[in-house]
């Protein structure tokens, strides 16, 4: 099915062997429009999703009044929605066709990707692998994810911004096996800075290693995700893949490595310059961090707060920013990041408290 976009619209590409057929169009008046396509039979069960599942989601989310007989479709309402929707469905098709399994949230990606009226193609955004593992495919969920993915191919330095559940870490953990994996560096180094949020470790139990795992657990459960983990062991040993605290990264230049910093808004502007300065010859950085969640000490100024106002404009350098709108965990923690927001754009603006502190 192409998407026959009113108004200049972008068509969506479909593949060769999907049957390409132009809707036939009514103008009923200036106000409404219907147009009726058909799905190709392959796709039916996919695009409905179970117990038309993903149908309900479109229902609710498009403007378009929906109708879905056999395999083909009616879209009716003001030409603009209809022609709005037709994209929805184009893109949609275009996934089933590429083998994606399309469900409720990737109806919700695609109407949320076209509404930003970028240019970009949901289906291509979605379909971009980064990397394989026993039958689970990493990929960019949403249109920011996707930028920021490929900003890290076209960049040495990126600093990834954005509150949690945006994928963050996650995307540049699978970006550093994938660069692994094409033996373009020659190692992984994962760290970050071993902030004492609320306890200090001189009074936990145990060897000084046994103290700094809690920080450094979120990053090896992730490359659990991504690694044998029968082989992790191995490959730490044989110095592959690093994940230490940033105190570790004092004095040394690190070469032809992939380099992550993790939850960078609880290093102070000292350590940013002291980690950004380990950069060595065919080595990449990338910087992941949410500044609304510094866990440093009263009165203590955040590095991934000030690092863009020291660096921006320096060549072969980007900031990727993310937002609720990408956040890939239940959606549930997209409306409770906007209420926080909300929550402190009132206390700073009736000069309220907020945290003090956590700035």
């Amino acid at each position: 099915m192409a998407g026959t976009a009113q108004g200049g619209a972008a068509r969506s590409e479909i593949p060769e062997d999907v049957p390409q057929t132009t809707p036939d169009v009514t103008e009923i008046a200036t106000k409404s429009a219907q147009s009726r396509f058909p799905i190709p039979e392959a796709a039916v069960l996919t695009l409905l999703g179970s117990r038309d599942e993903n149908l309900r989601v479109a229902e609710e989310l498009l403007d378009a009044d929906v109708h879905v007989r056999g395999n083909e479709v009616t879209l009716t309402g003001a030409p603009a929605d209809v022609a709005f929707a037709e994209r929805v469905f184009a893109e949609l098709v275009t996934l089933a066709a590429r083998g994606q399994q399309v469900g409720p949230d990737t109806v919700r990606r695609t109407v949320g990707i076209l509404s930003t009226e970028s240019g970009e193609s949901p289906a291509d955004v979605l379909s971009l692998d980064i990397l394989s593992r026993r039958g689970r495919t990493i990929r960019p969920k949403t249109l920011n994810q996707k930028r920021y993915v490929d900003s890290i191919d076209r960049h040495t330095v990126v600093f990834g911004v954005g509150p949690a559940g945006t994928g963050k870490t996650y995307l540049a953990m699978a970006k550093a096996v994938q660069a692994l994996q094409a033996k373009q560096v020659t190692r992984i180094i994962l760290t970050r800075p071993a902030v004492e949020a609320g306890e200090r470790l001189g009074y936990l139990p145990g060897t000084l290693s046994e103290k700094i795992d809690p920080y450094l657990r979120p990053l090896y459960d992730a490359l659990h995700d991504m690694v044998d983990p029968e082989s992790i062991p191995r490959l730490i040993q044989a110095g592959t893949i690093e994940i230490a605290p940033l105190a570790y990264m004092r004095g040394r230049t690190l070469n032809d490595a992939f380099i992550i910093l993790d939850e960078a808004q609880n290093t102070t502007p000292e350590q940013m310059k002291m980690f950004l300065t380990r950069l060595g010859f065919g080595s990449k950085i990338v910087v992941t961090g949410d500044i609304t969640q510094v866990d440093l000490p009263s009165g203590q100024r955040s590095g991934l707060r000030v690092v863009r106002e020291i660096l921006e404009g320096v060549d072969d350098l980007h900031f990727a920013t993310l937002t609720s709108h990408d956040v890939v965990r239940h959606r549930l923690v997209g409306d409770i990041v906007d209420a926080y927001e909300k929550w402190q754009a009132v206390q700073d603006a009736g000069n309220g408290n907020g945290w003090k502190g956590r700035r």
